[in-house]
C-alpha cells in the first residue's frame, strides 16, 4: 500500500472529533436532555491532559469519564474541553484535549466512536488495510452489486461507487 501523504486517516479522525466537539458544545449550552449520557475515554499521557495526581496514579494510561448527573462548568473550545466532576465527594477540574480522546459513546442512542491514539497515528503513516474489500465491476448491475455485498456478509469497508451509477 502506498504512503498516504495527505493523511486521510487524520482528516477522518479530526472530522469525527468534530462530532464530539459539537455534542459537548450543545450540552455546555443547553445541558443534557432525555436519557443522553456520554462516556469519554482518553489517554492520560497525552500532552495537555490535566487531571488530579490521584487520578493519574489510578489511571496511568487511559481513563473513561461519564457526563450524566454530576458534572459542572463544561467549557469547550477548538482544542478540547474542561469539566468539573466529583471523585469521592471532591469536585475536581479536568482539561482534556480532543487529541487525547480514544473513545466516545452515548449509549442512550446506541452511538459510539473510537479514535486512534495520537502516538499510534504518528507511528502509522498509512491507513490500516480493511479486512475485506469489495471492488465491484464498474459495469455490474445494481442487483449484482447488492448480491455480491450480501454474499460477503456485510463486512465490506470499501465499495466502488461506479457500480451504482447509471450509464
Amino acid at each position: 500500500m502506498s504512503t498516504d501523504l495527505l493523511r486521510y486517516d487524520q482528516m477522518v479522525e479530526n472530522a469525527l472529533k468534530g462530532v464530539v466537539r459539537a455534542a459537548l458544545n450543545q450540552i455546555g449550552e443547553h445541558g443534557l436532555f432525555g436519557d443522553h449520557h456520554l462516556y469519554l475515554t482518553f489517554s492520560t499521557t497525552q500532552p495537555g491532559v490535566k487531571i488530579p495526581d490521584s487520578l493519574m496514579q489510578k489511571y496511568p494510561s487511559e481513563m473513561t469519564i461519564v457526563l450524566q448527573y454530576q458534572f459542572w462548568d463544561l467549557d469547550v473550545n477548538d482544542e478540547g474541553f474542561a469539566v468539573s466532576l466529583s471523585f469521592n465527594d471532591v469536585q475536581e477540574r479536568m482539561h482534556i484535549p480532543f487529541s487525547a480522546l480514544t473513545g466516545f459513546a452515548d449509549p442512550s442512542v446506541n452511538f459510539a466512536l473510537q479514535f486512534q491514539a495520537l502516538e499510534d497515528a504518528a507511528e502509522n503513516n498509512t491507513l490500516m488495510e480493511p479486512d475485506t474489500t469489495l471492488i465491484a465491476d464498474a459495469h455490474a448491475t445494481d442487483e449484482e452489486a447488492v448480491a455480491e455485498t450480501k454474499s460477503n456478509d456485510q463486512v465490506n469497508n470499501v465499495v466502488a461507487l461506479d457500480t451504482f451509477r447509471k450509464e
